[in-house]
């Protein structure tokens, strides 16, 4: 889907007009709004929960899990996509099942999409108010 941009200045020379910036910005927004989060991040947000919840350093985690802790942090920040190896080691690390991590994933994604399309709805009401 093409994304539309206002142009940077006005084609006559005249300031541009203020109401077809906004526009074009709103029209921007909500397609901005509601991506999907990557998996990855998501995954790292859990995996970090996860090991805060047990009170552990990110080195005890890693080195229980075998991997360095460079590369758990990594997986923690949504900066690795790790291997389905790499994950099953940091759930063994921290106690937890990989269905049950994939789960606490699929749950936190789902609960940003809502949230992204909440806030949506209620620009959409602010701007039919307006």
């Amino acid at each position: 889907m093409a994304e539309t941009f206002p142009p940077t200045k006005p084609p006559t020379g005249e300031e541009p007009d203020r109401a077809a910036q906004d526009h074009a910005t709103a029209k921007r927004e909500p397609a901005e709004d509601c991506r999907e989060p990557l998996w990855r991040d998501a995954l790292g947000e859990c995996l970090r929960s996860l090991r805060h919840e047990r009170g552990e350093k990110l080195a005890d985690t890693a080195s229980r899990a075998g991997i360095s802790p460079q590369y758990l942090s990594e997986m923690e920040r949504g900066v690795k996509d790790p291997s389905s190896e790499m994950i099953a080691a940091a759930c063994g690390a921290l106690d937890v099942t990989l269905t049950d991590l994939a789960i606490a994933v699929a749950e936190r994604t789902r609960a940003s999409q809502i949230t992204a399309l909440a806030a949506i709805g209620a620009r959409a009401a602010y701007a039919l108010a307006a």
